[in-house]
């Protein structure tokens, strides 16, 4: 930008983060999933900016959303921890993906991402209230799921919570509220570590980073109160909803930006 953004782009991005942390406190996911598509179709930012901006986000956003989950006994710390050693060194290989990848290929991948997560979604039937025996190759797996997790995180700055909360739920048959819970606590790490790594970069638009994430931090809260009164079939069947609205959103844009 050649001049100071006015008080309309402050605002759309105070939404941005508003509906961002909704999403992220009722379905573990972050919020980068909606809070990308919307810096790109609102906030004037390309694929590899929105990312990187969102990431930042996510920090704060997540910290609120799984002290929330915490404080309703609703996470599993050694999950958490295992899940997040796969994932900050995933979010290392992501971010620098992030820089090298053309911005049309960023495009189709993350779209090809959300219809994935979302037909999954439809497919998997949560239940509440299961325990997750731990063995050595649970947590060999667990510890693979948060490298895909970081992957995901650095390269599209949606926080990981796409990839976290179907796997915990469809692999490991962890229950909705303790997979999204644990997700959140898993996306501090690496949302950390992500946002220095594209700061570095250059890639980062601090201000509207944090901005975004400030109003998703305080909208979180109420997000999860909303997962603690949602039944499981209806949170995923929403879940889904939203992915392939994101989606079809999305692929338009793609097509229209590739007639150009």
């Amino acid at each position: 930008m050649n001049k100071a953004p006015g008080a309309r782009y402050w605002i759309i991005l105070v939404a941005i983060g508003v509906i961002g942390g909704l999403l992220s406190g009722a379905f573990g996911i972050g919020g980068g999933i909606v809070m990308v598509p919307l810096l790109i179709t609102l906030g004037g930012l390309d694929q590899r900016g929105a990312a990187a901006t969102s990431l930042v986000a996510i920090v704060p956003t997540s910290i609120a959303g799984s002290a929330t989950y915490l404080a309703n006994g609703e996470i599993d710390l050694i999950a958490g921890c295992l899940v997040a050693v796969g994932a900050v060194g995933g979010t290392l290989i992501g971010t620098r993906l992030l820089r090298r990848i053309p911005l049309v290929w960023l495009q189709w991948l993350f779209i090809a991402l959300v219809v994935v997560v979302a037909v999954r979604m439809l497919v998997v039937a949560p239940e509440r209230g299961d325990a997750v025996d731990l063995t050595l190759w649970v947590a060999l797996g667990y510890i693979a799921l948060g490298l895909l997790m970081g992957i995901a995180s650095g390269l599209f700055g949606i926080g990981g919570g796409v990839i976290a909360v179907p796997g915990l739920i469809a692999i490991f048959g962890m229950s909705d509220l303790v997979a999204k819970g644990t997700s959140l606590l898993v996306m501090v790490p690496t949302g950390i570590v992500g946002s220095v790594a594209n700061a570095r970069a250059g890639l980062v638009r601090v201000k509207a980073g944090l901005v975004v994430g400030v109003a998703a931090t305080v909208a979180s809260v109420p997000g999860v109160a909303l997962a603690l009164v949602m039944p499981p079939r209806l949170s995923g069947i929403l879940f889904a909803a939203l992915l392939l609205g994101v989606a079809v959103q999305l692929t338009v844009r793609a097509i229209r930006s590739a007639r150009k």
